[in-house]
């Protein structure tokens, strides 16, 4: 997908050995790696997922022990330094309430460390579902999400990796009142901004476009006239100099099909359109990777691990081939977030999500937007 030419989608064929069928899970990539973690089918899952790239191939880890979470639903992922940081999600009861919902995966170990006790601070954020994390710098940015009882949250917050402190960052004295209360929202991060899209303000979808700039601590108001409509349940990942936002709807029953592309320089939406004969799925309720040099991060500190870990990364990889596209592409990867769905080799953007069919089932697909 070229930056104004039409998009492919392909469907790809599901790996034998992969996570079980699931939505509202966490997603992230590390060191050439994709993890999945929690989300629910019938219930709240309890596991760890790791995809190999160059391997092809699933592997699942340890999710178990007192410094493991336990089943997380609309929790949220992000990786930095050769960590994962997952943070709320918990299944709402008395004693969710009182738990430090933060957790920290040691990638090189492959063990959960324990992070009570950790916080710099004596102010920490609540457990939550819908929010957003990005990484900006050396801090993890979590805004909004659904609190128990409290309803949706405008709360946003700062952790910084170097302290494990929190601060809170909201401060009405900044005069512009941001987004307000938002869970079931995207956000993205570029360079020291962080884009914040649509989502539920109560009960409300929303479409409006907001950005966080980290150095001034100020938000912005940004134009979305001839952008996508009122959505919730979207994904949103940055790409090349601007972003990609797909999927969603304004209701479990009216899942999109649209991708659309902001960019960050023009400040303008436009939407892809699709090569004859390409039919792009209909999504909602999804998580979604870039993988690849146009979905490198361009913020201080990537979400992708160390510098050593990259020329680690790097050292490893060699030339592949890829059966369907012999050139070398950018990938835009969706799968229903009911399951995860396996990655070919190569630059991808994983795209994991959960669609509605007309019969109310949930209903199981990867699929791959390939660069034409």
């Amino acid at each position: 997908m070229n930056q104004n030419g039409p998009s492919l989608w392909t469907q790809l064929p599901q790996s034998s050995r992969a996570p079980r069928d699931r939505y509202k899970h966490a997603c992230c990539s590390s060191d050439g790696h994709v993890y999945v973690l929690g989300g629910r089918d019938s219930s709240c899952l309890r596991d760890l997922w790791r995809y190999s790239v160059v391997c092809n191939e699933w592997t699942e880890l340890n999710c178990r022990g007192e410094a493991a979470p336990e089943e997380l639903e609309e929790h949220s992922m992000v990786a930095h330094e050769g960590f994962l940081y997952v943070f709320g999600g918990l299944l709402d009861s008395a004693y969710s309430n009182s738990r430090y919902p933060l957790w920290l995966f040691d990638i090189a170990k492959q063990k959960w460390m324990n992070c009570r006790g950790k916080s710099g601070s004596t102010q920490t954020p609540s457990n939550r579902k819908g929010h957003s994390s990005v990484v900006v710098g050396s801090a993890m940015l979590v805004y909004g999400g659904f609190v128990d009882l409290k309803g949706s949250s405008q709360d946003f917050w700062s952790l910084d990796f170097d302290s494990m402190a929190w601060s809170l960052l909201s401060d009405p004295q900044h005069g512009s009142a941001g987004p307000g209360c938002r869970h079931g929202h995207s956000a993205v991060a570029h360079q020291s901004c962080m884009y914040l899209f649509g989502g539920l303000k109560g009960l409300r979808e929303q479409r409006d476009f907001w950005k966080w700039n980290s150095t001034s601590c100020t938000w912005t108001s940004l134009r979305n006239k001839s952008g996508p409509s009122r959505l919730t349940g979207h994904s949103a990942v940055a790409y090349r100099d601007g972003m990609l936002l797909f999927g969603g709807g304004e209701s479990q029953h009216s899942p999109s099909s649209c991708l659309w592309r902001y960019s960050f320089t023009s400040l303008t939406w436009t939407q892809v359109a699709t090569l004859p004969g390409s039919s792009p799925p209909k999504k909602i309720q999804h998580s979604c990777i870039g993988l690849g040099p146009s979905y490198k991060s361009n913020s201080h500190s990537s979400s992708s691990g160390s510098g050593i870990q990259t020329r680690l990364l790097e050292s490893r990889m060699r030339p592949f081939k890829n059966k369907c596209f012999p050139a070398p592409l950018s990938f835009l990867r969706i799968r229903w977030s009911h399951r995860a769905g396996d990655v070919q080799p190569g630059p991808v953007l994983r795209h994991q999500t959960a669609s509605l069919r007309t019969d109310q089932e949930w209903d199981t697909a990867a699929w791959k937007l390939s660069d034409v």
